[in-house]
């Protein structure tokens, strides 16, 4: 397939030219909270499936020793991550807490790579025992990662690829080539793991009727058939969701996903609507001071006078108010508007493990 077939060259425009927003600026987005749950799930996975490689290795970590002074190919003495789609680095302080000694992010996006690589830089400076990176501008369903690493001899104990993978399944090259850049230098019992669509539950909204709400909407190009399923490969659909993402994305057939990546050496072991998922951290003594501390709900209550859906007696806030009525005792409750909800919910967790 030649390089520029395809849509990367449209999603590298797009998210070349999506402008990086200060703090108080996203405050006013109207999925401020929405944003803010998806990075703690990410968070919640990242140090998941952390712990698990740190269980795994033949001796404990040894505390205080620098990234730099550790070989990175020897698994163990390290901790190595890829990140495929790594974006502007916004996951880089969760793997900096989850004590990880190397980096790697590829983007297809060459501006985001840059404020990823500044970002990281920055938070360097004011934390010079941070782990050890590297950057680099591909599209990973159509270039050999191994051309780009320094290290000849890495490996990695996890590959992350956070609402990135989609794009692979334009077509079965691309999916094939995806899995190749991350099998190849995945230690063995080392972990992929990542967050995608759930393309069952976005054809049954489409069917219905119900694919589009105040911040999301999902539009097939062609037009989705009621009678006929949608192509394994090459189930383009444009995607909207409210100033963060308007581009062509593609249905992740599960089943073949999972068919695929057993002929790469990789066993399923996790597959998890972003809901079930939740509901699974959201009470853990790291989940549920998160949760507050990264503001992943808004505070309602029936007066509050500025919430992100508009009026608190409106149906975006129907279930909040349910809830308060059958909990007499309490004042307010933290939740997400019904739009936000939908548009989560549309998500999944999933992870594979490479066989020994």
């Amino acid at each position: 397939m030649a390089a520029n077939e395809g849509i990367g060259g449209d999603v590298a425009k797009f998210y070349n030219k999506l402008e990086e927003k200060g703090k108080e600026s996203r405050q006013e987005s109207r999925i401020y909270h929405m944003r803010n749950f998806n990075n703690w799930l990410k968070s919640m996975i990242i140090n998941d499936f952390s712990d698990k490689v740190k269980k795994s290795k033949p001796r404990p970590e040894r505390r205080g020793e620098a990234p730099y002074h550790k070989d990175l190919s020897d698994p163990e003495q390290s901790f190595t991550v890829l990140d495929i789609g790594c974006g502007k680095g916004g996951d880089l302080l969760k793997w900096s807490k989850a004590r990880i000694d190397h980096f790697v992010g590829v983007d297809i996006a060459g501006t985001s790579v840059e404020q990823a690589e500044g970002r990281y830089e920055e938070n360097k400076r004011k934390n010079p025992r941070m782990f050890s990176a590297d950057f680099h501008t591909a599209d990973c369903t159509k270039v050999d990662l191994e051309t780009l690493y320094g290290d000849k001899k890495m490996t990695f104990d996890i590959v992350t690829s956070q609402f990135a993978f989609h794009y692979c399944f334009e077509s079965i090259e691309q999916a094939d080539c995806m899995l190749k850049n991350i099998t190849n230098r995945l230690r063995p019992g080392g972990y992929f793991v990542g967050t995608t669509t759930d393309a069952n539950d976005i054809v049954a909204r489409v069917r219905a009727s119900k694919a589009s709400n105040s911040v999301y909407d999902v539009k097939f190009d062609p037009p989705l058939s009621d009678e006929e399923p949608p192509p394994i490969f090459g189930a383009k659909y444009n995607f909207h969701l409210e100033g963060v993402v308007d581009c062509p994305e593609f249905l992740v057939h599960f089943p073949t996903l999972v068919e695929l990546a057993e002929k790469h050496g990789l066993m399923l072991i996790c597959q998890r609507r972003f809901d079930s998922y939740f509901n699974s951290w959201k009470d853990t003594e790291n989940g549920r001071p998160l949760l507050k501390h990264m503001r992943c709900m808004e505070d309602f209550n029936k007066q509050s006078n500025r919430l992100a859906g508009g009026d608190p007696l409106g149906p975006q806030y129907e279930h909040a108010r349910n809830f308060l009525e059958s909990h007499p005792d309490l004042r307010s409750v933290g939740t997400l508007t019904k739009d936000e909800w939908e548009a989560i919910t549309l998500y999944l967790v999933f992870a594979f493990k490479k066989m020994k």
